[in-house]
């Protein structure tokens, strides 16, 4: 029997590739024998996972994923020659712990642009025919803070509900163009956002009653691109429209 979970040649694009979840992803990605194309806005962060990645036709490219009219250009340049993309994942995200009382317009724009819109936009473009190989699979790494409350989070909790109900619909768009879309929900995932969540908090307490509600204890990055992999692969070939939730058991409560 083949490997499902064997993507090799596949050419898969995963943003906020520079550390973190999307850094996990990518080297998983690598080691599958994917030829991974990483996107971020720290180039140095860029250049030492490139290092890291197994051999294959990697590439990456700085970008700020804020400019959203520069996304076009930016799947123009990677798929120059005939190249094709076979899947996506939208890691890029950023977090600011605000209370709703002091949240700033200006906040919740940049959070909304870089975790709902640029994916919108990227979504948009990976459907054109020049840029996908006859189909392929996109994932989006939301969050549990999508179904699960939290002070200050409101505005991110609002960007990560957003990629999911917008997945819902977009599955139906893009089926009949063979391609597959999915989320993925983590729960408390051992990254620089939770230990930045930890130091705001600066309360052992907070950690402590983490992980009594996660009862698998806090994950790691590789927990989270397990999960893309399978997305991305065969083996889930008649999985579009839902979330993932990998959460060590925290909504279960």
């Amino acid at each position: 029997m083949s490997n499902l979970l064997d993507l090799s040649g596949k050419n898969i694009l995963v943003t906020g590739a520079s550390s973190g979840i999307g850094k996990g992803i990518a080297k998983l990605l690598s080691n599958l024998k994917a030829n991974v194309i990483l996107v971020a806005r720290n180039e140095e962060n860029l250049q030492k996972v490139f290092n890291e990645l197994d051999p294959g036709d990697h590439s990456y490219y700085r970008m700020d994923l804020n400019r959203l009219e520069k996304i076009e250009d930016l799947m123009n340049f990677i798929c120059h020659d005939g190249h094709k993309l076979h899947g996506l994942v939208h890691s890029a995200g950023i977090s600011r712990t605000v209370p709703v009382q002091y949240l700033k317009l200006d906040e919740l724009k940049d959070i909304m642009s870089v975790n709902f819109y640029s994916f919108m936009e990227l979504v948009k473009q990976f459907s054109k025919k020049k840029y996908h190989d006859s189909g392929g699979s996109i994932v989006a790494i939301s969050s549990i803070s999508s179904k699960v409350g939290a002070r200050g989070l409101s505005a991110y909790s609002a960007s990560k509900g957003a990629l999911e109900s917008a997945i819902r619909s977009m599955a139906l768009d893009l089926a009949p163009k063979n391609i597959r879309i999915n989320a993925i929900a983590p729960g408390m995932i051992a990254t620089q956002m939770y230990d930045g969540l930890m130091e705001i908090a600066n309360n052992t307490d907070l950690e402590a009653d983490i992980k009594k509600r996660q009862v698998l204890g806090i994950g790691i990055p590789e927990d989270v691109a397990y999960a893309a992999a399978f997305l991305l692969s065969g083996a889930s070939r008649l999985i579009t429209g839902t979330t993932l939730v990998v959460d060590g058991g925290y909504s279960a409560h």
